[in-house]
């Protein structure tokens, strides 16, 4: 039989009915997968693009960071919009700014590089407010316990935005030419907005058809409200926690092999390994997948942890060293093979224990500060967000300066992830430090 609760009417409503909060993160979900669709498809496309143009490797390594700097340019304002006038309208807002100049990219291209880098920033500035938005729309909608799932579920439209990317662009590209990726995927974005405008609100106290109960049941996992709690803290007054310190450096540590793989694997795949193009998406795709799956057994297991009575705190260092223990192992070794089915198989397995993260860091920004959680990951993903500029366009040169040593590039980003596990599990915590 299943559990039900009585709303302020009397009305019964049943526990396992669906909630108004499950299509909020559902749709956040989308959009995600959206976000990266439009992010990564250029990875592919930049193959038939830079025989086109005549583009060498550091060529190709500053047209994919430049949208890295538009993406560093608004995050953490991007956080402030979404706490101050909700999450709900500065999402929609990015998502049709990020679409438009996704469709505009080709015909920036034809007039020349300079264009195409202020076509591709402005690009970054649109998708840089996704994160922030859907995190305080969380801090706002969603238990405690029900965080690091939401979390692992919104994450995993990266690795499924990525995998449709991989898979569907080179189709695309041998059928009807490299503009016309970009054209098609900045639609999606556009048809996601339609959907998104009626169904979700900022929070549940102005959705219109939440019930009374789950409302409650909202209230009810979430810290009460202090009414004499201090003002919003400033950027300055949250960097002086070292909690806060632990998030950056570790956001910081785990994109730099995220943004770099996301960037150069196809490259990998193709001339470190020699697959033929037709096949890079299949075969890129395969470490993403094993994410897509782990991210979801993560922040399950983490809530577990949780609600089973284990410190916060502990769930968190836990999680996190697991999952940078994973990734920081395969990259160490997974450019000195040289078989095609054993690297990715070596990055498969990394990918898949590196999901543990998101019970981890990915998941504290609203055990710290739940009420401005947007502000703070805005802050975190700025930083975060440094490693597609510098950790991108490093390793373009690096490939041509060494005449493609992937092996030093991978490497280097093992380094950069053990780093940040050894910060992360000397300075995180799971206590709350602002309401």
């Amino acid at each position: 039989m299943s559990q039900t609760r009585s709303d302020s009417t009397g009305n019964v409503k049943p526990l396992g009915s669906w909630r108004q909060r499950y299509s909020m993160i559902s749709l956040a979900t989308l959009a995600v997968f959206i976000c990266y669709i439009d992010r990564v498809n250029i990875s592919v496309a930049i193959i038939p693009m830079a025989a086109d143009l005549g583009w060498d490797k550091t060529t190709q390594g500053w047209v994919m960071s430049s949208f890295f700097i538009g993406y560093l340019i608004t995050m953490i304002f991007g956080g402030w919009l979404a706490d101050r006038f909700g999450g709900k309208k500065v999402l929609a807002a990015g998502v049709l700014l990020w679409s438009l100049f996704t469709m505009v990219t080709p015909p920036a291209a034809s007039f020349g590089l300079l264009v195409l880098l202020i076509v591709r920033i402005a690009m970054g500035m649109g998708e840089a407010v996704t994160f922030p938005s859907i995190y305080s729309l969380v801090g706002r909608w969603m238990p405690a316990d029900e965080r690091s799932r939401s979390i692992g579920l919104i994450n995993s439209g990266i690795p499924m935005g990525t995998m449709f990317a991989l898979l569907v662009t080179p189709l695309i590209v041998q059928k009807f030419g490299w503009e016309w990726a970009f054209y098609l995927f900045g639609i999606a974005g556009l048809l996601w907005w339609l959907v998104w405008q009626p169904l979700v609100t900022s929070g549940p106290e102005e959705h219109p058809s939440i019930s009374a109960a789950e409302r409650a049941e909202i209230a009810a996992g979430l810290p009460p409200e202090d009414p004499d709690a201090p003002p919003a803290p400033t950027i300055m007054e949250l960097l002086r926690h070292r909690p806060v310190w632990a998030i950056i450096v570790a956001h910081f540590c785990n994109n730099w092999s995220l943004y770099v793989l996301l960037s150069w694997l196809p490259t990998f795949v193709s001339e470190g390994l020699g697959v033929p193009y037709a096949s890079v998406g299949l075969v890129s795709m395969l470490p993403h997948l094993s994410s897509l799956i782990a991210l979801n057994i993560a922040g399950y297991v983490a809530d577990r942890m949780i609600r089973s009575g284990m410190d916060i705190t502990r769930v968190r260092k836990t999680m996190q060293t697991i999952g940078f223990l994973g990734i920081g192992g395969a990259l160490a070794i997974v450019g000195e093979v040289d078989s095609v089915w054993l690297a990715i198989g070596i990055m498969c397995i990394g990918n898949a224990i590196g999901a543990c993260v998101t019970g981890g860091f990915a998941s504290n920004h609203m055990d710290l500060a739940p009420r401005h959680a947007g502000k703070l990951m805005g802050l975190t993903n700025t930083a975060g967000t440094i490693p597609g500029i510098i950790g991108v366009t490093v390793t373009g040169m690096i490939l041509q300066a060494t005449n493609n040593d992937w092996a030093l590039v991978f490497q280097v980003g093992a380094g950069v992830t053990l780093f940040g596990m050894i910060f992360y599990l000397l300075f995180a915590s799971g206590e709350k430090i602002y309401d």
